[in-house]
């Protein structure tokens, strides 16, 4: 049986591919649980400095939770289905958001269900002109559990966010983009190109610079701006007694290129 996930590091970056082609890379336990574990090899790897996260095949970034299984600890009851499903999506979501390296989903095909809510907790997203992206699971008499109905109206305000998951309708990538799904809408066959593009225009930066952005706006959104602030202020005190903030500025002061450790 083929592995669910494939990881392939090349010059910093660590492409991730959903490796389920022939269920559209339904996220299935297995799926997930590898999913995590390559995030934890990778957040351990200093010379990793981003992730790109695909789908394998031609149709599918990921189609969602794998319905059969699911259905399975459904049939348990609640609590099997609350550990198994839920709690496991809500973690794999919740570990794509706050990772320290950035993580930019390439989205090659369908993104429904749990694939949209893993776009929706990335930090960048660059779709392929051929993406469809929906919030199905109304359909299945259920409520997004991923994370979907919190950081979906994060992303698109409460009105246009309640109109995609209350009707469950598929929407194209520019209206992904309209609404802050992703970044950026490239034709197909540029995808990975632009992915890699969008990650050397950070990876360029300091390390330390890139993870301690992230975790201010991780943190800072789900905060009054009074506590946002407190973990800016946090953020950029780590980075004082350090090489790179010196360096940065003394690059600044002599006109030349920053050479920061690992950029």
């Amino acid at each position: 049986m083929p592995a669910p996930i494939l990881l392939e590091i090349t010059d910093g970056i660590a492409l991730i591919t959903l490796n389920r082609p022939e269920q559209l890379n339904a996220l299935n336990y297995a799926l997930i649980d590898q999913l995590m574990a390559a995030l934890d090899r990778i957040e351990g790897d200093a010379e990793v400095r981003a992730v790109i996260l695909t789908g394998a095949g031609e149709r599918a970034f990921s189609a969602g939770a794998d319905i059969h299984e699911f259905a399975g600890s459904v049939k348990q009851g609640a609590a099997v289905a609350v550990r198994d499903f839920v709690r496991r999506g809500q973690a794999m979501t919740a570990r794509l958001e706050a990772f320290k390296k950035p993580v930019i989903a390439a989205i090659n095909g369908l993104a429904f269900g749990g694939g949209c809510e893993i776009a929706e907790a990335v930090h960048l997203a660059v779709a392929s002109d051929r993406a469809q992206f929906a919030k199905p699971e109304i359909k299945l008499g259920m409520p997004p559990t991923f994370g979907g109905t919190q950081r979906l109206p994060r992303l698109a305000g409460r009105k246009r966010a309640l109109e995609l998951l209350l009707a469950g309708d598929p929407f194209p990538p520019e209206h992904a983009r309209e609404i802050g799904l992703v970044n950026q809408v490239v034709p197909h066959d540029q995808l990975l190109t632009a992915a890699r593009e969008l990650a050397g225009r950070i990876t360029r930066h300091s390390p330390g610079s890139v993870a301690g952005t992230i975790t201010a706006v991780t943190r800072g959104l789900n905060m009054p701006i009074a506590e946002g602030l407190l973990v800016e202020s946090e953020q950029f005190a780590a980075l004082v007694p350090g090489r790179d903030l010196a360096e940065g500025l003394a690059a600044w002061k002599e006109r030349r290129p920053a050479r920061y450790v690992g950029a």
